[in-house]
C-alpha cells in the first residue's frame, strides 16, 4: 500500500466522515478527494477544499499541488495524465479495463464505483484510488438531483459495463433453471442500467460509453435492447452500437456489445472504427514456464473427457477439448478457475493446464505490470468479466479523434 496515501488517511479520515455515502468506503472519499486535489478540482461533495488543504499542510504533507501531485502519483503504478484532455467516471468499474484505456488516451478520471470488494482492491493497487461501492447510494430516490449534482464531478465521458449476468446467454439460462428473474426483471443488476441514465440526465456528458455481452441485442426478443435505445435517445442522445470481436487486437474470440451515445446537440457522427484482419494466435501470451500447480489433475481431466464425450452424444451441454494455440482462445469468463474447461493448453507427456492469472491478463490486453491478486479465484473471476482494453483504446482513439 501507498505510504502517501496512507498518511493522507488518517490526517482527512475525520473531515471524510461526513461527506461519506451510505454503503461506500471512507477510503474512497479520500481517494476521490486527494485526486481532486492533486489535479485542482473540487472534491467530491463540495467540501471546502481549503479545509482539505489546511489540513494537509499542517500534517506536512502538502506544500503545493505540483508537488502533492508528484507525492501521490509516483507511488500509482498507472497515475493520471497531469495535464488531461478529458474527464470521465468509471462507473462498474471492476479492475478498470477502461480506466486504463481511457488514461491512455490522456483522459483523467474524476470519479469511480464499483461493489466487489476484491475487485475494488486490485483497482487500487493499479490506480491508488478505492472505488465508491454501490452506485445506488449516489442515484437512489433520497437523492435529489442537487446533491447527485455535487456528488458526481463534472465529465466529458460515462464509461461503464453495466452488469451482463442478467442479459448472457449463461446468466439467462442459470436464472431460468431455478425460476429466478432476468434482465430488466432482476431487481438488484438487471435494472443498474437506469442508474446511468439517471447520472446522464443530470450530468450531461457528451459521451456515453458503454459495454455488454453480445446477447443483450437479442435477450427478450429484443425488447430489453429497445428499451435501452430508446431510454438513451429520450435523454438527447445518439444511439450506436456494434458487436466486436476483440481477436484481432487480443487473441481471444471476445465478442461483446459495444455502445457509444453521443449528445445529440453536439452534431457529430460518430461511426466506429474497423476491427476486421487477422486472428491473434494463443501462444503470443503463453508463459515459457508456468507453474506445475496450473496443471490439471487425473481426475479433473478425466471428467471432462467422460462429460464431453456423453455430451457430444446427446448434442447439447459443453465440451473441454485442449486449445489450439495457432487460434485465439475461446472467451474469458468469470467461473474459468472452476476447471479451466474454456481454455486448457495443451502440454506435451501430461495433463492439459489451465491459463495463468498473468496470462489471463494479457488475453484481455493488460501490460504486464498490472498488478494482479495473488490468490486464483479472485484474479480468474475480475479477469473474466474485464473488457477487452485494446479494443475500449481504439474506440476512444477514434472517439477522440472526431469529438475532443
Amino acid at each position: 500500500m501507498s505510504l502517501f496515501i496512507t498518511q493522507i488517511e488518517q490526517q482527512l479520515s475525520n473531515l471524510a466522515e461526513s461527506y461519506t455515502q451510505q454503503g461506500s468506503d471512507l477510503k474512497a472519499v479520500i481517494h476521490h478527494w486527494a485526486h481532486a486535489i492533486a489535479a485542482g478540482s473540487t472534491p467530491i461533495g463540495e467540501p471546502p477544499t481549503l479545509e482539505i488543504i489546511k489540513t494537509l499542510q499542517n500534517a506536512q504533507l502538502y506544500t503545493n499541488k505540483d508537488e502533492f501531485r508528484h507525492k501521490l502519483y509516483s507511488e500509482i503504478v498507472f497515475p493520471p495524465p497531469s495535464a488531461p484532455k478529458f474527464h470521465f467516471i468509471d462507473l462498474f468499474a471492476g479492475i478498470g479495463g477502461f480506466r486504463l484505456a481511457l488514461q491512455e488516451a490522456n483522459g483523467a478520471c474524476v470519479f469511480s464505483s464499483e461493489w466487489d470488494r476484491s475487485a475494488q482492491q486490485t483497482y487500487f493497487n493499479n490506480y491508488g484510488e478505492l472505488p465508491f461501492g454501490d452506485i445506488r447510494a449516489f442515484t437512489n430516490d433520497n437523492i435529489s438531483d442537487e446533491l447527485l449534482n455535487k456528488l458526481i464531478p463534472t465529465h466529458e465521458i460515462l464509461a461503464g459495463g453495466f452488469p451482463c449476468q442478467p442479459f448472457s446467454h449463461a446468466g439467462v439460462s442459470a436464472r431460468s433453471a431455478v425460476g429466478k428473474q432476468h434482465g430488466f426483471e432482476c431487481k438488484t443488476q438487471g435494472t443498474l442500467f437506469f442508474d446511468i441514465m439517471r447520472i446522464a440526465s443530470v450530468k450531461r456528458p457528451k459521451v456515453l460509453l458503454l459495454e455488454n455481452v453480445r446477447n443483450i441485442q437479442s435477450h427478450d426478443q429484443g425488447r430489453t435492447f429497445n428499451v435501452i435505445k430508446s431510454e438513451v435517445e429520450e435523454l438527447g442522445y445518439d444511439f450506436k452500437f456494434k458487436i466486436i470481436d476483440a481477436s484481432t487486437l487480443v487473441p481471444q474470440r471476445r465478442l461483446r456489445c459495444y455502445m457509444v451515445c453521443l449528445r445529440k446537440d453536439l452534431n457529430v457522427n460518430f461511426e466506429f472504427p474497423d476491427f476486421t484482419g487477422n486472428s491473434l494466435p494463443l501462444r503470443t501470451i503463453l508463459e515459457e514456464n508456468p507453474p506445475s500447480d496450473f496443471t490439471i489433475s487425473d481426475r479433473l481431466w478425466q471428467g471432462h473427457i467422460n462429460r464431453t464425450q456423453r455430451n457430444l452424444e446427446r448434442g447439447t451441454g459443453f465440451t473441454a477439448f485442449t486449445a489450439d494455440i495457432d487460434k485465439p482462445s475461446n472467451t474469458l469468463v468469470a467461473r474459468y478457475g472452476k476447471d479451466g474447461k474454456e481454455c486448457l493448453i495443451p502440454q506435451e507427456g501430461k495433463n492439459p493446464r489451465l491459463l495463468t492469472p498473468r496470462e489471463c491478463a494479457r488475453l484481455q490486453g493488460y501490460p504486464d505490470k498490472f498488478v494482479i491478486p495473488k490468490a486464483k479465484t479472485p484474479a480468474y473471476k475480475q479477469f473474466g468479466n474485464s473488457i477487452a482494453v485494446p479494443v475500449v483504446s481504439k474506440i476512444v482513439n477514434k472517439l477522440i479523434m472526431d469529438l475532443i
